[in-house]
């Protein structure tokens, strides 16, 4: 499946919560916080608070992390979750769960820049973040937050392996870049 194949098929999770007009690649486009032609500049973020991983429905700033990411918007997720990691101390399982979000996400950024050297790194990285997290957890619990951590290590370990699989890029304002969707399941 490529690109094309799947950018109109993907549900929103926070439908209400609006998309930035471009997801941000280096030198491509106004930077969103600095610039003052920039998506965010002058938008002061809610504070974020440390989430419960059995409560992730409840955590906006989570789901629309997914939306985000799952929307092309790799950049903009990134942020979003970095936020969620600080929140949680930047250690601890909840908070490397974030870590390992926040470089499946810089992966899609440097696909999105052309930098599959950049990509190959931030994905091995998530996907030793994505088994220290498992190793961690309880030996039946298949998801975290909602998401199925085996898929995301999967997913993450062969992206490393093989950065050269997703297509070639347009240069819209938003590309969808994966074929993996973060999908979180009811239960945890």
């Amino acid at each position: 499946m490529r690109n094309g194949d799947f950018q109109l098929d993907r549900p929103r999770l926070i439908p209400d919560e609006p998309f930035p007009p471009y997801s941000y690649v280096t030198g491509r486009f106004p930077h969103p916080i600095r610039d003052p032609l920039g998506h965010s500049f002058g938008v002061t973020s809610a504070p974020c608070s440390a989430p419960q991983p059995d409560q992730w429905r409840d955590c906006r700033a989570y789901v629309y992390g997914l939306d985000l990411f799952n929307h092309g918007y790799y950049w903009e997720a990134h942020e979003v979750w970095e936020a969620m990691w600080h929140a949680c101390g930047r250690n601890g399982v909840t908070a490397n769960f974030f870590k390992g979000l926040i470089k499946l996400a810089a992966a899609g950024v440097k696909t999105r820049e052309g930098r599959l050297a950049g990509v190959t790194t931030h994905a091995k990285r998530a996907a030793a973040i994505f088994s220290l997290v498992a190793a961690k957890l309880p030996a039946k619990q298949e998801c975290f937050f909602g998401l199925p951590l085996d898929q995301l290590h999967t997913f993450a370990a062969s992206l490393a392996r093989d950065p050269l699989t997703i297509r070639k890029l347009s240069g819209a304002p938003v590309e969808i870049v994966f074929d993996f969707v973060l999908s979180p399941r009811e239960s945890h």
